[in-house]
């Protein structure tokens, strides 16, 4: 399974193995087998950690180490996928990781399979420069349950690192991080998610006679528009004011005669760390009953947290990344919090972490891609960083 020696070097090659394994989530479907032959090859102590749980899929999850001494450096990230939808939009199929005019097209090629190829290339070449020894430890946190819902992955992964004494110094994870050219952003936190939904109850009846029912989508309609009109805040100098979306509104009703008895709406918050879950469920309760008042009608609201909002305070191991980048692309990386959740908000429970990847404008699409030059100048960029990392010891 590994490749020829000149090959191991090259991000593509790496790349292209895993974009052809169809590893849609939680299925590592032969991708973290590829990446522990190599690993395992170039010296790596490789441990595949199988996670369960009732009700959700069994996960496999890949963690391999070289070296046992500090500074150690943790580089992490995903093989799982989104599905590729309908596969005959696609230009190519979404598993070949054909090469054409200079780009990759596949599903992973940019989230994040590109990523995790040009980290195996960039730790590669710097085991090489180095007579195979790292100037410290080098690990890779590979999982398969990202996409998905992240019961059974890098959150058990870390569990299990702390519980061994594995625990890195700082991490990098190799998310996609630019809008449209490497070298834009370094993601230095992320935004918590609060999943909420509403149920609105009333008496259901018929529309000529109104007066003999009481509509309950009148009172979701109105706690909606309090939800969205709400300021939760101005944000600060690190993040984006929080901000609620209406993400479904579902009644389940056949007939267009009929007044149901209850409505019911899901929305999601993007929330900065000015806020806090407690605060945000008082707040919205609040909004909710105040709107029912008087109106006859009651209201439930139920909720579910997938993550807290963190931010890492840039040091001198940021830095060290920012002239990375700067040394490649002649860019100095904004230092951003936006974007959805990843697993960052995992590993930051056990050490300092930060995101810097490829370009994300056509993650989730069709015809999701990655330029070759990317992959390229992404491994410059992560050999860049460890040679100043482990220099720095």
């Amino acid at each position: 399974m590994p490749l020829p020696a000149p090959a191991m070097l090259d991000p593509l090659a790496h790349a292209q193995a895993l974009v052809r394994c169809p590893s849609v989530t939680p299925d590592q479907a032969g991708a973290l087998d590829y990446i522990q032959a190599v690993l395992g090859q170039a010296g790596f102590a490789c441990h595949r950690l199988p996670f369960a749980e009732d009700g959700a899929a069994e996960v496999d999850n890949l963690y391999a180490r070289i070296g046992t001494a500090s500074p150690h450096l943790c580089l992490a990230g995903h093989i799982d996928v989104v599905p590729p939808g309908d596969e005959a939009a696609w230009t190519h199929p979404p598993f070949a990781a054909h090469v054409e005019d200079g780009v990759l097209y596949g599903r992973g090629s940019a989230d994040m399979k590109g990523g995790i190829a040009a980290m195996m290339a960039a730790a590669l070449r710097h085991l090489g420069e180095r007579g195979g020894q790292a100037g410290g430890s080098i690990s890779f946190l590979i999982t398969a349950d990202e996409e998905g819902r992240a019961i059974n992955g890098t959150g058990k992964v870390v569990r299990w690192m702390r519980e061994r004494g594995e625990v890195p110094d700082h991490c990098l994870l190799g998310e996609p991080t630019n809008d449209s050219d490497i070298g834009q952003a370094i993601k230095i936190g992320r935004r918590g998610s609060l999943n909420g939904r509403l149920t609105v109850s009333g008496k259901q009846g018929h529309v000529a006679y109104p007066y003999l029912a009481n509509n309950p989508m009148t009172g979701l309609v109105e706690t909606l528009k309090r939800f969205l009109d709400e300021v939760w805040d101005e944000g600060n100098a690190r993040f984006s004011p929080s901000h609620l979306e209406v993400t479904s509104i579902d009644t389940g009703n056949p007939t267009p005669n009929i007044i149901p008895a209850r409505t019911a709406a899901r929305f999601n918050i993007r929330f900065n760390d000015i806020q806090t879950e407690q605060r945000l469920r008082q707040r919205l309760t609040e909004l909710a009953e105040a709107a029912l008042e008087a109106t006859g009608l009651s209201c439930a609201l139920e909720f579910e947290k997938t993550a807290d909002a963190f931010v890492t305070e840039p040091g001198e191991w940021v830095a060290m990344l920012a002239e990375a980048v700067g040394d490649v692309t002649s860019r100095t990386p904004e230092l951003s919090t936006t974007g959805g959740t990843s697993d960052a908000r995992f590993i930051k429970d056990i050490c300092p972490v930060v995101e810097f990847g490829l370009v994300n404008k056509t993650i989730h699409q069709v015809n999701e891609q990655a330029p070759v030059a990317h992959l390229h100048e992404l491994t410059e960029i992560y050999a860049g960083f460890m040679r100043r990392y482990f220099d720095a010891r």
